[in-house]
């Protein structure tokens, strides 16, 4: 089979044309009547012939091709609009996009288009009470099956996935979120996809599992156990997670399918997931903290794999003990330098309107743990259980430290300070900056010493600051390239060039009604010279399409016709 084509309806960023590209399909031609998305998608995908006003277009007329994409405007159908519906001035351009490819097929005797795709906003779900995607429905399914009815569901809401499928044709949706496509935005949208000469719509947007285009999440958690290292490799029912580098900006997960070796790996291989254990049953092999490859201790009473405590002994280096236990006390321990054990103490705390803490009792409410408690649903309110704990690292002495004990130790009295000595620092914040850390203490600055010069103190405003994306990151939000909107100028343009802009811009001004007056052949190539501004790279981002959602969507359909 030859290679499928696509013609792009509300062109806007060139999302599909794009995808079509990444996909192995052949853009053809596109629709737009902006014209910054127009200038973009001529530098990018310059074979792809433009069209302009979609009102004015002939689907008899346009070039056939296998896939018809449409991104109707959602602006009427938008939660965050006046939700006019499929009636308003935006959304009802849907139907020049149906009437285009029911006058395509007509002309073609049923084989061009074979595949729509309409992407939109999930209000249109819930938009004049569910009406409106009823009316999309029995309108798609209409281009196969005419004068078709579709059903309401009994509860008046649309789920968000469903199918439907005749004699010979099949139309189904989902709700596809391009954060698990590699993107860091929640952008949900509408993927209707209509095979109007066969079953495929189905298979297009919900493959079975454990093929290529697994929806689920990148770097989701996998099914299955880790497998022995002792079984070998290639056992029945192993499964080993491995990850995959797309080249871009994010990492695949796949179980027992590892990337293909590419000549230009930029040093990141496929990297194979494998589990390793820690506990104190094994130490006798590793002769350290226990250790085994891909299994881990089982939990039990009394037992904590993999815990360390950190000692200081009186070399100043630290060791790592899998016991529990910390180093024996030596007579140096608290004269000065790392020679004092760290331990540690948990203490539970009580919510702020239990009988303990509402007790007149100093003590009360604070109480030595090992458990932590259990965080309940009301854990945003204080009167209520929130598991409080508290850990607490004891270093020498502390509270209700005696005069007598002299200016070792880190006690303290309430309401009473030590007299100050060339060694005490009791009840006085100090920040420790000539060392390994340093102690900050709020609102307060350590005295200053005469190492000032070399370690100065450290005062931290919080600084609180709000700022608008950059051009550059909406793209990247979309899943394009950083350089999409990037050279978009043209110094000395040509005479068709400033013909077929005058007609661009021309097309727009009817349409949108910005301006009284056309632009003079001198504004149309002080604009080509550069079109680029923020605002309308951001409109377009605004209105664009995540570009591994439709690569998502177009590989389907690419996979169903080999």
């Amino acid at each position: 089979m030859g290679k499928l084509t696509l013609g792009s309806l509300f062109d806007g960023s060139g999302g599909f044309p794009l995808g079509g590209l990444l996909c192995g399909i052949e853009p053809l031609w596109s629709s737009e009547i902006e014209p910054f998305p127009i200038r973009v998608t001529t530098k990018r995908i310059p074979q792809m012939k433009r069209y302009g006003d979609i009102s004015t277009l002939n689907g008899a007329d346009l070039p056939p091709v296998d896939i018809i994409t449409f991104g109707s405007p959602c602006t009427d159908m938008s939660v965050a609009g006046k939700r006019a519906g499929l009636d308003g001035s935006q959304s009802v351009l849907f139907y020049e996009a149906i009437r285009i490819i029911k006058e395509m097929r007509c002309k073609t005797d049923g084989r061009y288009p074979r595949y729509a795709i309409w992407e939109n906003v999930p209000g249109a779900f819930s938009s004049n009470k569910g009406a409106d995607f009823k009316a999309v429905l029995e309108a798609v399914v209409g281009i196969a099956r005419p004068n078709a009815e579709v059903s309401v569901p009994e509860n008046g809401r649309w789920p968000y996935a469903d199918c439907y499928m005749g004699d010979g044709w099949s139309v189904a949706y989902r709700t596809v979120d391009a954060q698990f496509f590699g993107v860091p935005q929640r952008r949900r949208r509408i993927y209707l996809v209509a095979d109007f000469t066969g079953g495929c719509a189905f298979e297009v947007l919900f493959e079975r599992k454990g093929v290529s285009r697994d929806f689920a999440p990148r770097g989701a958690s996998w099914q299955g156990t880790a497998r022995n290292a002792e079984g070998g490799a290639g056992t029945s029912g192993d499964s080993v997670t491995c990850l995959n580098d797309q080249g871009g900006g994010f990492m695949s997960a796949s179980d027992n399918v590892t990337a293909t070796l590419r000549a230009e790996e930029h040093g990141h291989p496929p990297c194979v997931i494998q589990s390793n254990g820690f506990c104190t049953e094994h130490s006798a092999k590793s002769r350290s903290v226990g250790y085994e490859e891909e299994r881990s201790p089982t939990l039990r009473a009394g037992v904590m794999p993999g815990v360390a405590i950190e000692n200081h002994p009186t070399d100043s280096r630290i060791k790592i003990s899998e016991d529990g236990k910390v180093q024996t006390l030596s007579g140096r321990m608290g004269t000065g330098g790392m020679n004092v054990p760290l331990t540690m103490q948990a203490y539970g705390i009580c919510s702020d309107k239990s009988n303990s803490m509402l007790s007149e009792n100093p003590l009360s409410g604070i109480y030595e743990a090992e458990i932590s408690r259990t965080i309940d649903a009301n854990g945003g309110n204080p009167g209520c259980n929130q598991g409080g704990i508290a850990v607490v690292a004891l270093q020498g002495p502390m509270l209700g430290r005696k005069e007598k004990n002299r200016p070792q130790g880190s006690g303290i009295n309430e309401d009473v300070s030590f007299s100050l000595t060339a060694a005490d620092r009791h009840a006085v914040a100090y920040a420790m900056t000539t060392g390994y850390f340093s102690e900050v203490h709020e609102d307060m600055a350590a005295t200053l010493m005469a190492r000032d010069y070399k370690d100065m103190q450290i005062v931290n405003q919080p600084q609180y600051a709000v700022r608008r994306l950059t051009p550059t990151e909406c793209a990247r939000l979309q899943g394009f390239p950083d350089y999409w909107c990037s050279d978009l100028g043209t110094e000395n343009p040509t005479e068709d060039e400033i013909a077929f802009w005058s007609e661009v811009w021309e097309t727009h001004r009817k349409i949108i009604g910005a301006s009284e007056k056309p632009k003079s052949r001198r504004q149309i190539i002080k604009w080509l010279k550069n079109p680029h501004s923020d605002a309308a790279e951001y409109k377009m981002w605004g209105n664009g399409v995540a570009l591994p959602c439709v690569c998502f969507v177009l590989t389907g359909i690419v996979f169903m016709n080999h």
